[in-house]
């Protein structure tokens, strides 16, 4: 299967966080090394990448797309979570950049097996790249579904989802799995359907995309991920390296913001504190004062890129 995916804000990328040569890149989402491609050129003739994925499917295409330049490029399976691990067992210990795709393929989108689309029926899956692990006992969404209680359900949706019916789609998935277990995609769609009501499903945005967005993003750790990785990545980077995050809904683009205000000030006591008592210095310069978006160009060639925000810094 040929792993075609549409990079997005690649030249925006590019030109703000300006890679030079003999850099050396880790790509956490590295994906189908679309990103990935860019950086080396720009790094070349020496400069690496450690790039890292869940995706099986996604690094056999990177290994087959860069396989005459093995002796800059480095793929490991894993959650972009564990790049200080990853990187300390591959001697990749001087990083210039560290970068992050969060958004995903129409590969993964469309395989059957994940499970994330909503659009046919699938099983009730979403874990990126492990649901072929015999020995994974990583959460699915079909164990949330039917085992997680109504409320704890409600606050994921509410949380995660930012769904305004979470209650009562949360109160019908409890009321179903008493009948029968759900165990596919189309039985929640058809859940979701029943528990909402028909102005919600007249909308630009389908009815049952923030149901499945909450639910992917608990399976898949995605939120802690990014909270963890962060301070880990900035703390590995040299001086004068750059962070550079694409996030693709609010939640994960808020902690990127957050995380970057915060380490741009000098003090982090509250206001009204007469002195200083935290003892915190900046360390990074904000290189997006705003979240870079598609330009109308980009959005015309890939509609997906809409929800894309990319917010860069420099650590000092």
């Amino acid at each position: 299967m040929s792993y075609f995916h549409i990079p997005v804000l690649s030249k925006e990328v590019i030109d703000i966080i300006q890679p030079i040569p003999g850099e050396n890149l880790i790509d956490g989402t590295v994906g189908g090394g679309n990103h990935a491609k860019l950086f080396l050129e720009k790094t070349a003739p020496n400069g690496k990448l450690l790039g890292i994925d869940l995706d099986r499917e996604a690094l056999i295409e990177c290994r087959g797309k860069f396989a005459n330049m093995t002796e800059r490029v480095i793929f490991e399976r894993g959650n972009f979570i564990d790049f200080e691990e990853i990187a300390q067992k591959n001697n990749f210990d001087v990083v210039n950049i560290f970068f992050l795709d969060l958004g995903f393929s129409s590969q993964q989108i469309n395989d059957d097996l994940m499970g994330l689309s909503f659009l046919k029926k699938n099983r009730l899956d979403m874990r990126i790249g492990g649901y072929s692990a015999h020995d994974d006992n990583r959460l699915t969404a079909e164990q949330i579904i039917n085992t997680w209680t109504e409320e704890r359900i409600t606050n994921l949706l509410k949380d995660y989802g930012e769904e305004r019916y979470a209650k009562l789609i949360s109160n019908r998935i409890v009321s179903v799995r008493k009948e029968k277990r759900i165990e596919n995609t189309e039985q929640l769609v058809e859940i979701i359907s029943e528990s909402v009501p028909q102005k919600y499903k007249n909308q630009r945005i389908h009815f049952a995309t923030k149901t499945f967005q909450a639910i992917r993003i608990a399976v898949n750790q995605e939120l802690e991920s990014l909270q963890i990785a962060l301070p880990k990545a900035f703390e590995m980077l040299q001086n004068g390296g750059r962070i550079g995050i694409i996030s693709f809904h609010s939640l994960e683009d808020r902690i990127v913001k957050r995380f970057f205000q915060k380490e741009a000030k000098d003090c982090l006591c509250e206001v009204g504190t007469p002195t200083c008592v935290c003892g915190h210095k900046k360390r990074l310069e904000i290189l997006t004062k705003k979240p870079i978006t598609a330009s109308p160009e980009e959005l015309r060639e890939n509609p997906r890129s809409r929800s894309a925000k990319l917010r860069v810094a420099k650590k000092i």
